[in-house]
Formats: structure tokens, sequence, C-alpha cells
């Protein structure tokens, strides 16, 4: 398959909140109230209380984006009072990184448009009180063709993701530098998603 199908820009996608040494999928652990038939559906776990609130990079910029304009964005969402209504999250989507991986098999920032790297970046972020999101994809390439995609490599991403953290010294512990991984469905080897999906939300 050597493009997504229409539905996977959105349906597809998959929110992960990575914590420390853990991750967490968003799951749908829900519980019905005591209401009877028809009453509301709660969730117990008060993951997902909302729809993931916040900006992606992908409808305006598509391929367009650099460091300043994310940091630009993430100051915006604060001076603007959208982060106070729970626009919480400054995603970056495709074409952050490098054409090919480092030469550990890693994926590696775009040393043109993001110099600093993902981890700042993500401190940035952090920095303002918002959340942090990336792009991946679940075939060998990403939708525009223009990164290496995680077929093969969910354990070395999840890793890398992961590696993106800070220490809190005010808390002695570690915030995330990845809060959400918008997960992708092009130039796929025809393997159901269900079975891409699951190796990435385990490695995760």
């Amino acid at each position: 398959m050597d493009r997504c199908y229409s539905p996977c820009l959105l349906l597809c996608s998959v929110l992960f909140s990575l914590s420390f040494n853990h991750s967490y999928v968003v799951s749908s652990n829900l519980s019905a109230s005591s209401n009877g038939p028809g009453g509301r559906i709660l969730l117990r776990n008060d993951l997902g209380l909302t729809p993931p609130m916040g900006w992606n990079s992908w409808n305006h910029f598509h391929c367009q984006i650099n460091e300043k304009i994310i940091r630009e964005t993430a100051d915006a969402l604060v001076s603007s009072g959208l982060a106070k209504l729970g626009y919480q999250y400054v995603n970056i989507d495709d074409c952050w990184g490098e054409s090919s991986r480092d030469y550990k098999g890693n994926l590696v920032a775009n040393r043109t448009t993001f110099p600093s790297g993902i981890k700042a970046l993500a401190d940035y972020v952090h920095s303002k009180g918002l959340k942090s999101g990336i792009y991946a994809d679940s075939g060998y390439q990403t939708c525009t063709g223009k990164m290496p995609g995680s077929i093969g490599h969910e354990r070395q991403d999840a890793t890398t993701f992961a590696s993106w953290m800070i220490e809190d010294s005010n808390f002695y512990s570690f915030k995330q530098g990845i809060d959400y991984l918008k997960y992708d469905n092009c130039y796929n080897d025809d393997t159901r998603p269900t079975i891409r999906y699951q190796a990435m939300s385990n490695a995760l």
C-alpha cells in the first residue's frame, strides 16, 4: 500500500501519554453510571475526558515547519488565553526529521529546520505549561515520503521518544518530553493495522 486509506489521518492517529519509564495508552476503560440503560458513560481512569485539544502543524504548514514556528505557536496558545481553555497540545506533524536514520538507526530531527533538536523544543513547550506531540508512521515511510517509518523500529523509536525527558529539579522526578504520538498508516506492508499499531503500543 503506497498511501493512506482516507480515514487514517484522524481515525488511525494514536494518543499515547509517556511518563518516566512507563507509558499509558489512553484507553476505553468505561463504566456505565447507575442511571440504567442509556445513562452516561464515565471514564474511570480520568484520561481522555475531552478530545485532545490544541494545535497540529499539518493543516496549515504541511512540510513548511521549523522550530521557530513551533515556539511561536506555543507562545500564542498561552498569550491568546486558549491554553487556559484546555488547548494544551502543540503537535509537530510530518517532516520534522531527516530523510534517513542516523548510524545507530535512530530517528533524528532535521538539522536545518530543527537545529536545536526535538528535546529542546519539547522542553520549551513544557515550560509554557503545554504538552508536546510528535508524528510517526506505521509503514516504511511517513505519508509525505520524507521521513523513515517506524515499522520494524517500534521499540527503538519509542525509546527515542521517551529519551526526550527532562529532570524536574523542583520535584526530583522526570517530566515527559513527548505527550502525544500521532501514528499514521502510509507505505505499510499490508499487515493489518491492529497488528502494526499494537506493536507500537507495546513498545511504548
